[in-house]
């Protein structure tokens, strides 16, 4: 039973792989001409390929983690159970994961542990289908945020081929080739200019358009931002390294680093539940003064 199942949850991400290849091709192929920092860098391209190779072993142990947990709410926790044969159904619950992205999204930008997890899809300095590829390797921690949708009735495998749609959705959004799209599209759906504002290091670009399909929930929460120029893609401080290990597990290291270094518990849980960048207010004093 349990490989029957299987096969449901994967089958979205199966056809859309051959998909992905000949995005990534065809987009390489149209830009090779253009300048410095923009198109595709190999080393940059193989990076990313690697790193989302990666996450599909980390993927697959997280989904049968998570489909023991799901399975159990949805069972014996749901109040009711929400018909999967109902189109109505698909679209509540599509709608429903979209929000529970939305929050993941913004939790692991504003809280450091989830950052050190989420930072290596941003560290890549270019913009392309070969960066949408460029995952993480620890997923462990969004079962809170999916946990929400078994107990609301929807049965554990549309939540993962739900999120699987989502996923592919979002592939198409990391492009330069597409501009702004007609207006209602782009007040209602994530689009690839408002994506590129998200991956973008400027001032005003920070934290911004965490949305996974529908903008909408920016919007409504106050996380929206136009695009206004063409943003510097990549981290705010460069991490200068293709190295798989610095890139997944560095920014774990220099909290670990920060937590042993600080001075009392609430410093401690500070520098590991607080937004990144965040600093002991004598430490900030200190650097003021100087």
């Amino acid at each position: 039973m349990l490989s029957t199942l299987w096969h449901q949850v994967n089958t979205p991400l199966l056809y859309a792989l051959p998909v992905f290849v000949l995005s990534v091709a065809a987009e390489a192929l149209a830009l090779r001409d253009r300048e410095r920092g923009t198109g595709y860098l190999a080393l940059d391209t193989r990076t990313s390929i690697s790193m989302g190779a990666g996450s599909l072993v980390s993927s697959l142990v997280f989904k049968l983690a998570t489909l023991v947990l799901f399975v159990f709410l949805w069972e014996y926790v749901a109040p009711w159970h929400i018909p999967s044969g109902a189109w109505w159904s698909w679209l509540l619950l599509m709608v429903a994961l979209d929000l529970s992205f939305y929050l993941n999204h913004r939790f692991v930008h504003r809280v450091r542990i989830g950052w050190a997890a989420h930072q290596a899809h941003h560290s890549s300095e270019y913009f392309n289908f070969g960066t949408a590829l460029r995952q993480k390797w620890n997923p462990w921690f969004e079962v809170v945020f999916w946990a929400p949708l078994p107990l609301l009735g929807f049965a554990p495998w549309t939540i993962y081929i739900a999120f699987t749609v989502n996923l592919i959705y979002q592939f198409f959004t990391h492009t330069e080739t597409i501009g702004k799209l007609p207006r209602p599209i782009e007040f209602i759906m994530n689009t690839p200019s408002h994506h590129r504002v998200h991956h973008g290091s400027d001032p005003e670009y920070l934290d911004k358009n965490y949305a996974g399909i529908l903008i909408i929930w920016d919007r409504m929460f106050g996380t929206f931002q136009p695009e206004l120029h063409r943003p510097t893609y990549g981290l705010t401080k460069p991490v200068g390294t293709y190295n798989l290990l610095t890139l997944q597990y560095g920014e774990f290291a220099n909290m670990i680093r920060d937590v042993r270094g600080a001075r009392g518990l609430r410093n401690k849980l500070g520098y590991v539940f607080a937004p990144p960048g965040w600093q002991p207010e004598e430490l900030r004093g200190q650097l003021a003064a100087g």
